[in-house]
């Protein structure tokens, strides 16, 4: 039963759909699907394409818009779009420490969680696809990891779509994880430089901030425990259009002074738990190395080992010196799991992902040399969260794929260009740019 409703210049319809848990034993268990459709008040009787939006991750439901916000309302000029809660998500058999147990033990929800990656989640749309659209192919436009599900899409069933349109989410078709946190980490560097480039008194906000966290336990208000390290990955910040600024506003609220000296105030606690919880997306770190797993070699903790190879990035070490205080950011780590209120119960769980071999692939390379897809990709010039050199090889690895390259945005260019970034992608699909 779908049950629709209005907002300001948009009719909205509620969708829920029954699909394999594992799309190889389609007369298995099923999972739910919840997805939203979307289409302008005045062409809500019209014959209209389809565009499926696939968000950034993993773990992510889809956006929540107010009427016509940000990119949606330039979609609807010329289509009917569905925002979809991808599997684990949203309204999408939610993935949590407190559905997993209903899984049984950590062996259990590691098979079950198995199933939760970008073909599973093609594998789903090509059960909605034909339910809405009378069969007719679809325009999916993939945000981040949602660009990597699009990659999958054109690799897995391109015979569904009629056009890509990817934004920040050209993965490399073949890097094991280690090769993406090997990177990402110089990456992170330039950001965390260029921020205090902006804000040289944030260098010695971070220093004192590192070592009150070395020097004292701090548990947040919601039971984070805040190390050092967990400190650090603040820099997951510096990624997107107005990151630097936020990170600085965030550093210069952080002490205190009370009747026992300086503490970090209440303010500083609250925020940082906010942007440090994974209590609202814990799939993202459940899941997130596992993305790039697809050959016989286990993830294993890739960000954390890789780190190792970056000393500049102990904090510890900077504190014995002069040098800055490093942020991390976009990395998942085994201590994230001991951190996080939200994810303790999940760390066997986690550790078993980690250790994890049989990977299927996720991407073929001969159908993407060979597709007739129309492919479009804004590419941006350094992004914090996805390697442009790898998106670029990727590029010329798919047919026909047109980018635009751009240091205009960051990695969240979809949302801060609003309409204009969408805009210039479907004129890209049309050759008209």
């Amino acid at each position: 039963m779908t049950v629709s409703y209005r907002q300001p210049g948009v009719v909205l319809t509620d969708h829920r759909f029954t699909v394999p848990l594992d799309h190889a034993d389609p007369a298995g268990e099923t999972i739910e699907l919840y997805a939203r459709e979307v289409v302008a008040s005045d062409k809500a009787d019209r014959d209209l394409p389809w565009l499926v939006h696939l968000t950034g991750g993993p773990g992510f439901g889809a956006y929540r818009f107010i009427g016509k916000q940000a990119w949606l309302g330039r979609a609807l000029e010329d289509h009917r779009v569905l925002l979809l809660d991808q599997r684990g998500t949203g309204h999408s058999t939610p993935v949590n420490r407190q559905t997993l147990p209903l899984r049984g033990g950590p062996a259990e929800q590691a098979d079950f969680l198995a199933r939760f990656r970008a073909d599973s989640i093609v594998r789903d749309c090509e059960l909605i696809r034909p339910r809405l659209t009378d069969g007719a192919p679809w325009t999916v436009l993939g945000q981040s990891f949602g660009g990597f599900c699009a990659v999958t899409y054109l690799s897995l069933a391109p015979q569904g779509l009629n056009t890509a349109l990817i934004t920040g989410g050209l993965p490399s078709l073949d890097a094991h994880a280690d090769d993406v946190y090997r990177a990402a980490y110089p990456r992170v560097e330039r950001k965390v430089t260029a921020h205090y480039a902006r804000y040289p008194q944030d260098v010695e906000r971070a220093r004192r901030i590192a070592d009150h966290l070395l020097t004292h336990d701090v548990v947040l208000p919601n039971g984070y425990r805040l190390t050092v390290e967990a400190f650090q990955s603040l820099g997951i910040l510096l990624g997107v259009s107005d990151g630097s600024h936020r990170l600085h506003y965030l550093l210069e609220q952080a002490f205190v002074r009370t009747p026992h000296g300086w503490e970090l105030s209440d303010a500083f606690q609250e925020e940082v738990q906010g942007q440090l919880s994974y209590a609202s997306h814990p799939l993202y770190a459940l899941v997130h190395e596992a993305i790039y797993g697809q050959d016989d070699r286990p993830t294993a903790w890739a960000a954390e080992r890789v780190r190792a190879e970056f000393p500049q990035f102990d904090a510890a070490k900077a504190l014995g010196g002069d040098a800055p205080v490093l942020f991390t950011g976009e990395s998942v780590h085994p201590w994230t799991f001991d951190c996080d209120p939200a994810l303790r119960p999940l760390r066997e769980t986690a550790e078993l992902l980690a250790a994890r071999t049989d990977w299927p692939p996720l991407y073929d390379p001969a159908r993407l040399a060979a597709g007739e897809v129309p492919v479009v990709a804004a590419v941006y010039h350094d992004d914090m969260y996805v390697d442009t050199a790898h998106s670029l090889r990727t590029a010329r690895a798919i047919r026909g794929l047109r980018t635009w390259v751009t240091d205009e945005y960051e990695h969240d260019g979809l949302r801060a260009g609003a309409p204009r970034v969408l805009d210039r992608l479907l004129a890209m699909a049309r050759d008209e740019v």
